[in-house]
C-alpha cells in the first residue's frame, strides 16, 4: 500500500497567500481588535468635543447671577474727590467716595391703548380709546374679520356693524362698544 504525502506548503510569513496587507492566521483577530479600539477612541474624542461645544455655548444664560434680587434697577453714581498734594513733601491721597441710588421717572398711569393686535376683543373705553381705527387688511389669506357689539354676549342679535376684509379698513369705535377682531394685523388710532 501506498501513503501519498502532502506537498509541504510554502511558507508565506507575515505576507499571507495573497501578498502585502492582507493578513491570515492567529493575527486576524488581533488587527480587529485594534480596529475597534480605534473607532472607540475616535468616537470617544469626538463625544468629548462635542460636550465642550455644547457647554461652552456663549447663550444670555451663562454667567447669570442666581441669587434673587430685585426687579427695580438699582444704578449707582461715584464721585472721586483727589486732595491736591503740597509740591516740597508728597502727601497721602485722600479719595472721598459717595454712592447716590437713582431713582426711575415716574410714568403716567396707563389708559385706554391707542394701537392694539388684529386678534381678541376689546372693551372701548377700557381697553382701547374710542375714535377711529385702521388696519392694514388681514394676516392670513382668510381675510380679517372685525366686529362692533353693544355687549360681550356672542350672540347675533348684540352685532352693531361687521365686515369682512381682504385689504385695509377703517373702522369708528364708541365709549361702551365692544370690539372683536380675528386674522388682522394691527390696528392704529387715526381720529
Amino acid at each position: 500500500m501506498t501513503f501519498q504525502h502532502p506537498s509541504p506548503q510554502p511558507d508565506h510569513g507575515s505576507q499571507g497567500p495573497f501578498g502585502l496587507g492582507t493578513p491570515t492566521g492567529p493575527e486576524q483577530p488581533a488587527r480587529a481588535r485594534r480596529r475597534w479600539m480605534k473607532y472607540g477612541a475616535v468616537a470617544l474624542v469626538s463625544l468629548f468635543i462635542g460636550v465642550g461645544i455644547g457647554n461652552s455655548s456663549g447663550s444670555a444664560e451663562t454667567g447669570r447671577d442666581t441669587a434673587d434680587t430685585k426687579a427695580e434697577p438699582r444704578p449707582t453714581v461715584t464721585v472721586t474727590e483727589t486732595a491736591e498734594a503740597e509740591a516740597a513733601a508728597p502727601a497721602p491721597t485722600v479719595t472721598v467716595t459717595k454712592t447716590v441710588n437713582a431713582k426711575p421717572k415716574k410714568t403716567k398711569e396707563p389708559g385706554p391703548a391707542t394701537s392694539f393686535s388684529g386678534e381678541g376683543e376689546y372693551l372701548v373705553g377700557e381697553d382701547i380709546k374710542a375714535g377711529t381705527y385702521k388696519t392694514v387688511g388681514p394676516d392670513s389669506e382668510f381675510g380679517c374679520y372685525w366686529e362692533r357689539a353693544k355687549d360681550a354676549s356672542g350672540e347675533f342679535g348684540s352685532i352693531i356693524a361687521n365686515n369682512n376684509l381682504n385689504g385695509p379698513g377703517r373702522v369708528t369705535l364708541n365709549n361702551g362698544e365692544y370690539f372683536k377682531t380675528n386674522r388682522c394685523r394691527q390696528w392704529t388710532r387715526v381720529g
